[in-house]
Formats: structure tokens, C-alpha cells, sequence
């Protein structure tokens, strides 16, 4: 009965479709006045694809990935006829002969669906379902469906058929932030498409009629039975025998879901940021922010440069780095196990290779989780005494004739009104600027800074990436490492390079960064400069081992012909530092709490010394 009646209503609604149809012919053929303008606006080129950017390390081995939208786009002769044929036949069977709407289509829904036996059926074309992917909203008004039959048709005159269905099938949705056939292999599967048997191929296929009903990890007996369906259609069309149908449907279906690879947060994060500041490098930005003559324009630049960074990252890319990953997974073990005997305490390291300059390990915090607060490299704090062998110290060697055996007199001392003092409150008589290192005594570091001149000081600074100082650091406390702002782990580590040799190159975790075709995009391309003398650089080397044999670094041991290091602490006991060299490795490493408090009371369990002694030591 209730057939009957659907008919009827069919029947009475034949005029009012007569209607529809003379209405969208006239619709369409008015469309010939602006023909130009949706010319230029259905152009069928390839869209901008997110593609996963995927860091590599110093093996060239994956270890991180990071993408908000999967996607491999493949050509149409790499696309089995299996799956061509599961698509046109469920979901356009005219495909090859309507152009762009199928009005027989929507005539057979409306009857199909009148029948309350009958399975729900859409009138969409595969060309209109493109169109709205492309181009238009999901919203279901009347207006919205004459456009997307307008732009259909027009999609139909400018490109072939196998284009059309080639652009289809890479853009339709597979749920999980998974667009296209090729994508939803590898995604669900973990192979390419052609490595996929039919049972495979259906079973993805089922997923983009409802990508929230067919999600394959939340409702997988749901996608199975719409990939049986499918094979009954293809049965249905003649398409396959039945059998074959049967023995398609039989087979087993095992999901090998890929996951992003998130290996080593630390240093995928900072190589994120680094790629950042390498974009801006590259692309000028960083002296156009540099001279920015306001805040306004410099938030302008900054925005912008995100926009390009951004650009660069969607278009899919490999950064090789030079991350050492068993070094970098012992150091975060030991430094994670270290760290848990004292609630809130934090760290700070890093590492570099001597001989490359690059950066091969990182510590950004306990426990780190990608993107967190990266102690590392965004945590400015005080330096103490660490500073002085960079600010007073060399530049005294590079610029006097003193030595470190001259005399220096470690008593009391006020310029105008700074009045510093040494540790614990110590008078000392006149001592040498060997043992003035050797202990970190105060005042003697004040008196050598003015014997070199605050100004000339500072300027010994330039060549390095102390991106934190300002004009008011220019004042005697710099000499203990009293500083406006302060300093970052990686760029105290990153000075202290250049006690390898006297020359100097901006650590760097990036090695280049290519397209998905291999194409170099961006690459450092820094060489060596020299900023400290074959005499500075003997001296200082001298003052910093004597420091781990005889001063302050006392607990040091590493197993290496060479090892130096300078200790800093700063007031209060807020943070602790050690930045130093052995024959392979440069490194900083820095203790403290996020919320500074006084630190003494652990100040003999030398935490920073135990981690600067497993750090530094080769694999």
C-alpha cells in the first residue's frame, strides 16, 4: 500500500520536476554571461595539499612526523580499474557519458526513494561531488544545488573525464584526516595502493559515502558491510563474476593503522623553531625585523614570516637534522630518572659536536612532551659565573697583555654604587687571575671587566646568538652575570663552541630541508669566522680545565684527553650552570625552577654535575 502511494505522489509531481528541469537548462544557459569569470574560478589544477613534514636524523631514519592532513596524491594509471570501477559504479554509473548532472540520476532517486523497500539513493554525480569539495559548501538549499550544477557543468567542459575522476580520487575524504585513495593505503594499511588486495581496496572504498558511519577504527563492522555492499554492486553490474564477489567478502580484513612517528619531542620541537628562524634567514626576514622601525611593523614582519613558514610546511617537506637519537634517548632517560628524586626541579642541556658544529642532543625539561615549554632554548635565566669566561676573561687575553698569572686583587670593591661582593662574603688580598677563575671570585672579575671596558667587552659578545641582551646589560654586574633579561642553554653552549678552536659557527640541528621531490629548499650555509686568537683560545682552554682538576668543577669526570668547564650560580641560589668542552663535545647545562627559589640546600648533591659528566660522554 505504501508503494502505491509513493508512485502516486511520483506521478503528481511529474509537472513540478518538468518545472525544475526547465528551470536549471535556463539557469545554465544564463550562465553564459559570466562564462569568463567561472572559467577562471573552476580552473582544475592541482589544490594545495598539506603534506606531512618528516624530520630525519643523522642516519637519514625517521623520527618524527607531522601532518594535519594525510595525503598521497597518485595519477589515474596508478589507480587499480578495481577501485576506479567500485567508485563509478556505487556512486555514478554514467559517469563517462552525463556532462557533469545526470538528470535520469535524480528522477531514478526520486523513485527509489519513494519506495520504502528501497536503499536511500543521492543524484550526485562524481563531477558535483568534486565541484562541492572544491568549491562549495555542504549546506542543502535549492541555490546552493543549481550553483553546484552550473559549476559542474563548466568542470565538464574544461576537463576530461579521467581528470575529473583522477582529481576525485585523490580529494574525496577517508575519515581521520586521511584525503584520497593513495592516502588511505598507506594510512590504514601501512602499504601503497597497488600492494592492496581487492578485499582492501573495497573495504577503503566503503569510507568516503559517510566518513563518521564508515570510520574504519571506530566502527569497523559498519565499513565491512558497506564494502560488501559495494562488491555486491560490482557483482550486480556484471562487473565480476560472483565468486570472485563471494571470495572477496570471505577474506580476513586486518587494519595496520599508521601512527605519526613522535620520536624525541626535545628535538623535533626545537627543529621546528629552527626551521623558522632558517626561513627568515633565507628569505630576509631577519634583518627586515631587525631594523624594524616600531612594534607595529615588527609584528607585521613576524606575521608574515609565519605565513611563509607556514606555506613552506604545507607543501611537504623533509628536514635532515643531526640528531643523534641513542644519544639523545640515554641522555633524556638518565636526565627524566635524575630529576624525579626532587618534585619540580628542571633541567636544561645541550649538546654539540665539535667538529660538525651541530647540535646532536637537547633536554628541554622533565618528562617533555612535544611543544611544552622548552626549557632548552626559551627559558632565559641568569647566567652567574658561567658568563665571565665569555664577557671578562677572553676578551681580557684578546685584548691586554695580561696573563694568567698576573696579579688581581680579590678585596673589596664599589664602583659608585655597586659594592659586589664574593661568595660567602670572602676578602681576599691580591691573587691570580688563574686562581680568580679557578674559584669564580667576584671582585676580581668587576676589576677586569673595566680594565677592558664594558663597552669593548660586549662587543666580543657580537658574533654569538645572545638574542636577550640589551643596552642596560651594559653595567659591572654583567661581569657575574647580572643581566637584564639573561641567557638561553643553547646559546650559552653555542658560545662556548667557540673555545674549540677560536673559531666560531652557529650551532644548527638542521642540515637542509628538501621538497617531496628532493629539491634543496634551505640549507645553512655558514662558514667558520675566526673571534678569539690562537693565544686566547690556549689560555682559556688552560683556565677551564684547571677548573674541573682544581676549582670549582671539582666532581667532573669524563673520559677524554681534554676537559674544561666553568661553574655558574647565580643570587640566591636560584640557578646552577656548568658550560664546558671535552675533545668531541661542547655543552650547557643549566638546573633550577620554573618559579626561581633557593637551591642551597641541594647545592653538595652537584645535580648539574652528574648530568654535565653523562652528557658529555661519546656513546
Amino acid at each position: 500500500m505504501r508503494q502505491v502511494i509513493g508512485f502516486l505522489l511520483i506521478l503528481l509531481c511529474f509537472p513540478l520536476i518538468w518545472m525544475l528541469t526547465s528551470f536549471i537548462h535556463a539557469e545554465i544557459l544564463s550562465a553564459s554571461s559570466f562564462q569568463d569569470d567561472l572559467k577562471q574560478s573552476i580552473q582544475l589544477s592541482t589544490p594545495p595539499l598539506s603534506s606531512p613534514v618528516v624530520l630525519l636524523d643523522e642516519n637519514e631514519q625517521i623520527f618524527s612526523e607531522d601532518y594535519v592532513e594525510w595525503r598521497d596524491p597518485l595519477p589515474l594509471e596508478s589507480i587499480p580499474l578495481f577501485v576506479q570501477e567500485l567508485f563509478i559504479q556505487s556512486e555514478d554509473v554514467e559517469f563517462y557519458n552525463h556532462i557533469g548532472f545526470n538528470f535520469s540520476a535524480i528522477f531514478r532517486a526520486v523513485f527509489a526513494n519513494a519506495s520504502a523497500n528501497a536503499k536511500e539513493q543521492g543524484a550526485s554525480t562524481i563531477t558535483q561531488q568534486l565541484v562541492r569539495i572544491r568549491y562549495l559548501s555542504t549546506e542543502k538549499t535549492y541555490e546552493r544545488k543549481v550553483t553546484e550544477l552550473i559549476y559542474a557543468y563548466e568542470m565538464e567542459k574544461q576537463a576530461t573525464k579521467d581528470e575529473i575522476l583522477t582529481n576525485y580520487l585523490n580529494e574525496i575524504y577517508f575519515s581521520n584526516q586521511v584525503y584520497g585513495i593513495g592516502a588511505a593505503a598507506t594510512y590504514y594499511f601501512g602499504r601503497p595502493l597497488h600492494e592492496l588486495s581487492d578485499a582492501e581496496l573495497a573495504f577503503i572504498s566503503a569510507i568516503p559515502n559517510n566518513p563518521t558511519i564508515y570510520d574504519p577504527i571506530d566502527n569497523f563492522d559498519a565499513t565491512k558491510k558497506r564494502q560488501e555492499l559495494l562488491i555486491d554492486v560490482l557483482v550486480k553490474n556484471g562487473k565480476i563474476p560472483k565468486e570472485s564477489g563471494e571470495a572477496i567478502k570471505a577474506e580476513p580484513i586486518v587494519l595496520k593503522t599508521k601512527t605519526k612517528k613522535q620520536l624525541y619531542p626535545t628535538y623535533s620541537t626545537y627543529v621546528l623553531e629552527e626551521l623558522k628562524n632558517l626561513v627568515a634567514s633565507k628569505e630576509g626576514f631577519t634583518e627586515k625585523i631587525a631594523t624594524a622601525q616600531n612594534e607595529q611593523q615588527k609584528l607585521f614582519l613576524e606575521n608574515e614570516l609565519q605565513t611563509k613558514v607556514n606555506d613552506v610546511i604545507a607543501q611537504g617537506v623533509t628536514i635532515y637534522t643531526a640528531l643523534d637519537p641513542s644519544k639523545q634517548l640515554d641522555d633524556e632517560k638518565y636526565v627524566n630518572k635524575l630529576l624525579v628524586k626532587t618534585p619540580d626541579l628542571q633541567a636544561a642541556s645541550v649538546v654539540i659536536n665539535n667538529e660538525t658544529r651541530e647540535i646532536i642532543s637537547l633536554y628541554g625539561g622533565k618528562e617533555y612532551k612535544k611543544f611544552d615549554f622548552h626549557r632548552a632554548y626559551q627559558a632565559v635565566r641568569q647566567p652567574g659565573s658561567a658568563l665571565k669566561s665569555l664577557l671578562v676573561y677572553a676578551p681580557v687575553f684578546e685584548t691586554t697583555t695580561l696573563t694568567p698569572n698576573n696579579s688581581i686583587n680579590g678585596g673589596k670593591l664599589c664602583i659608585g654604587s655597586y659594592c659586589p661582593q664574593n661568595y660567602g662574603g670572602a676578602l681576599y688580598g691580591n691573587v691570580t687571575i688563574k686562581q680568580a677563575f679557578r674559584f669564580s671570585h667576584n671582585t676580581p672579575a668587576v676589576r677586569l671587566l673595566e680594565t677592558v671596558g664594558i663597552d669593548n667587552a660586549f662587543a666580543k659578545l657580537e658574533p654569538f646568538q645572545f638574542n636577550h641582551l640589551t643596552n642596560e646589560d651594559h653595567t659591572y654586574a654583567a661581569a657575574l652575570g647580572g643581566l637584564t633579561h639573561g641567557v638561553t642553554v643553547l646559546e650559552m653552549a653555542d658560545a662556548y663552541s667557540s673555545f674549540i678552536d677560536g673559531m666560531y659557527k652557529p650551532a644548527r640541528a638542521i642540515r637542509k630541508v628538501t621538497d617531496k621531490k628532493g629539491n634543496i629548499l634551505y640549507e645553512w650555509n655558514e662558514e667558520k669566522t675566526e673571534v678569539w686568537s690562537p693565544k686566547t683560545i690556549q689560555t682559556m682552554r688552560g683556565l677551564l680545565s684547571d677548573v674541573v682538576q682544581n676549582g670549582t668543577g671539582k666532581g667532573i669526570s669524563i673520559p677524554s684527553t681534554y676537559v674544561g668547564a666553568k661553574t655558574g650560580t647565580t643570587n640566591d641560589y636560584y640557578d646552577y650552570w656548568i658550560a664546558g668542552l671535552t675533545d668531541t663535545y661542547t655543552s650547557a647545562v643549566w638546573i633550577g625552577y620554573d618559579m626561581p627559589k633557593n637551591m642551597k640546600s641541594i647545592e653538595s648533591r652537584k645535580i648539574h654535575h652528574s648530568i654535565f659528566n653523562k652528557i658529555m660522554r661519546e656513546k
